[in-house]
This record gives structure tokens, sequence and C-alpha cells, in this order.
């Protein structure tokens, strides 16, 4: 059982280094080679390690961003718990590292087109960070502060925590850089991660959650188990103003399965009432699986 249990630690560790390690990488080219050189600071704070270099310039971006997340840190000890912040020193000293001694000697830099800088600056970043949230780490910065904030305004949604520190740097960014266009093109950045970060961690399990009511809701449930494969689940409703008592068929799909299951619903009931909403994730059997230990 020991046995076990240690191989599946250092596989855990052996996973951790390897996202922290590949997506560090990422995140180093898109801030060195594209945003950086471009005076785009795209929120966070790597965007004010950017900006501190620029009005500076005395130690590299890597440095400044670890100088900046230390009294974070400290708070994430007091307010997060340990675990969650021993995660995040060791996916920021790896991606500092990689800012400073990897990509910043040994990679070219973009100098073009500024849009084009923005854009795939904003891609690279986001591809990196999302290897890194992956495994259940961050590297600090907004994310720290952004958990900070919801401890003292719970009803703060996470994402809007983040946004408003990034913007706050965005616009920081124009006073220092001295024209709006760095902010708007850090706008774009910013946008570009985000859609990007998304995509990675959402893109394979995002779906619809369906509910449907309907007089045939058996015959339609029997028809997705069938099809589709999906599992169903009917709930026992009534009817605020008729009075009648009926079930409510809940069911969630993946995108590639919603126009099939809805060909369903209108070759059996086309007078069925149907709300479809958005999933951005769906965890369980037969999408993403949830393991023992609570991670995905």
């Amino acid at each position: 059982m020991k046995n076990t249990d240690s191989r599946k630690w250092a596989r855990g560790l052996a996973l951790d280094l390897g996202a922290d390690l590949i997506g560090s990488l990422i995140f180093a080219v898109g801030i060195v080679c594209f945003t950086e050189p471009a005076n785009i600071a795209p929120g966070g704070v790597s965007g004010l390690a950017i900006i501190v270099n620029y009005l500076w310039d005395v130690l590299p971006i890597g440095a400044v961003s670890m100088i900046i997340n230390i009294p974070l840190i400290i708070l994430s000890f007091i307010y997060l718990g340990k675990k969650a912040s021993w995660r995040t020193i060791k996916s920021l000293v790896i991606s500092s590292l990689m800012i400073d001694w990897v990509v910043t000697p040994f990679f070219p830099v973009y100098q073009g087109d500024l849009l084009l800088g923005a854009v795939f600056g904003g891609v690279f970043i986001g591809a990196g960070l999302a290897l890194i949230f992956l495994r259940g780490s961050t590297t600090g910065g907004t994310e720290i502060v952004s958990n900070l904030m919801r401890l003292r305004w719970p009803h703060i949604s996470m994402g809007r925590a983040i946004l408003f520190v990034d913007c706050a740097v965005i616009a920081l960014s124009m006073v220092v850089f001295g024209n709006m266009e760095s902010g708007m093109y850090g706008i774009i950045s910013l946008f570009c991660s985000t859609k990007v970060i998304d995509a990675i961690i959402y893109g394979f399990d995002q779906g619809n959650m369906v509910t449907v009511i309907s007089d045939k809701n058996e015959e339609i449930s029997r028809r997705i188990m069938a099809e589709i494969d999906r599992g169903v689940t009917l709930l026992h409703g009534k009817g605020a103003y008729t009075g009648k008592e009926r079930e409510v068929l809940i069911c969630a799909v993946r995108k590639s399965e919603f126009a099939r299951l809805k060909s369903i619903i209108r070759e059996i009931d086309h007078s069925a009432f149907v709300v479809t909403t958005e999933a951005g994730e769906i965890l369980g059997e037969g999408f993403k699986p949830v393991n023992k230990d609570g991670t995905f």
C-alpha cells in the first residue's frame, strides 16, 4: 500500500514539474519575445514587472516578479493555506528562472507589428498558464490578490476579481508608457490569454445542460440513452399555474451531441418546452473524471 502511495506521489510530482517547466517556458516566450519588447503590460504581476523594468531596469523581469510576489506569498500562507502557497512558490520560481535564464538569453525577440505582438503574446501567455493551472498551481500575483479580495468581499466572482486587478495594471501601463495604445494592446493580449486558458482547461469538457418539460419524457429519455449514450435524470415537477404534475427531464451532453439531442426531442414532441444552458465544464461519468484525491 505504501509503495502504491509512493508511486502515485512520485508520478504526481513528475507531472507537476513537467507542467511547470513546459508551461513556464511557453509563458516566458509570451512575455519576453512578444509583450515586453512592445511595451505591452498584459495585466497581472508579470505586467507590473514589465512596467517596473521599464522605469528602472535594475533587475530582470523574472526577478522583479518574484520580489513583487513575496508579500503576496506571505499573505497567502496566512489566509489561503500552506499547500496552495507551496505550489505557487514552486511554479513562481520555475517561471521566473525560465524568463531570466532561458528565454531572455537564448530566444529571439519579435519586433514587428504591435497587434501581432499583442495577440501572440496573449496566446503564449494563456497557453503556458493553462498548463500550470491544469495541475492545480498558479504563478502567484493576480490569483492570490483575487482570492484575498474574495475573503473580504465573497460576493465578487473570481473572474471579476482577476479582471479588476488586471485592468488596474493596464491602466497604470498607459500612464507609465505615455500612450493609450499600450493599454489597448494590453487589453487585446489579456483577452487572447483568457480565451486560450478557457479553451485549454474547459475546451474538451464544455457542453450543454438541457431541461425538457414534455408529456413524453419517458420516450425521450429512452431515445437519448440508446442513441447518444448519455444519462438522463427525471425530476418530479408541478406547474404553478395549471397545478398539473409532470416529470422534468435533465440531461448533460457535449456540444457535438447537442444537435442530435434536439433532433430527438423534436421528433418525439415538437411542442416540448426546452431550456438550454451553456456548461463551462462537466465532471463525472462520461465526461472528465473526478479522482479520489479530488483532482480532475
